[in-house]
């Protein structure tokens, strides 16, 4: 789709959620997450604004979207989605993406901006990615677990290089862009440290002990755990500008 082009309005036949709760987080509520759950039969949200539902559904980071009303921001929305059937998590997303424009009447166009990214490519030394068995398919899953505020873990099961490079981008400061051309879905494990978040200094205690923040940063992990490297560049990035949006009625 080229730039200024409408997006499509869902059609009938498109996939649907079979039935979707749609309603204003209350206050005081808890906020923050958002993902199909296990089984491939709901999509669950708690707490989260219309933006970061947008950046799920089409895998773009916040400054990848433009325009519409501040209440796309600040509102926040628990959703409870539900399919007719099993369904893998690219046809939920396709149903994430016609919830969007059904109960948001969600209008947007693309536009191609040339952006600060990270180019994630194979490293020169050799891929350490293990190729997830063809007999045991399933759909991507990535689980992230974070020790002492700064000790990240992820373990993938059958992730496409694609998706990884969204969330790889979703932690780092500019959107990443997959150059690797490998195909198919990996199983890994990567364990990284993290920057410590403002006010905390090297040093600074946790329950009596200092955090450790020895070990390898996300680009040095890529390297030595994976065979991946990112490279600061410029390049195309797919920008969402919103051109219609509107609250949607409650269930």
């Amino acid at each position: 789709m080229g730039a200024g082009a409408q997006a499509p309005v869902p059609d009938s036949s498109a996939l649907r959620f079979e039935v979707a709760s749609l309603k204003s987080t209350p206050a005081g509520g808890r906020g923050g997450q958002i993902r199909p759950s296990p089984g491939g039969e709901r999509y669950l949200a708690t707490g989260i604004p219309l933006q970061l539902i947008m950046m799920v559904a089409y895998r773009v980071k916040a400054d990848q979207i433009t325009g519409g009303p501040a209440w796309t921001l600040t509102d926040r929305w628990d959703m409870n989605a539900k399919a007719e059937r099993p369904s893998t998590v690219e046809e939920l997303h396709t149903m994430l993406k016609n919830l969007l424009a059904d109960r948001f009447q969600l209008r947007f166009h693309r536009e191609s901006k040339e952006l600060p990214v990270y180019a994630l490519t194979v490293d020169k030394a050799g891929l350490k990615l293990t190729p997830h068995e063809a007999q045991s398919a399933g759909d991507p899953w990535m689980d992230q677990s974070v020790d002492q505020v700064v000790s990240v873990k992820m373990k993938a099961t059958s992730v496409p290089m694609d998706y990884f490079a969204w969330r790889l981008g979703q932690m780092l400061d500019r959107p990443v862009i997959d150059l690797t051309k490998l195909k198919g879905g990996y199983d890994f494990n990567l364990a990284y440290t993290r920057d410590l978040p403002p006010g905390l200094n090297e040093g600074a205690l946790l329950n009596g002990s200092p955090i450790d923040t020895s070990g390898p940063t996300i680009f040095q992990a890529l390297r030595q755990q994976l065979g991946l490297r990112l490279d600061a560049q410029k390049g195309p990035v797919e920008v969402l500008v919103i051109d219609h949006v509107e609250k949607p009625t409650e269930n």
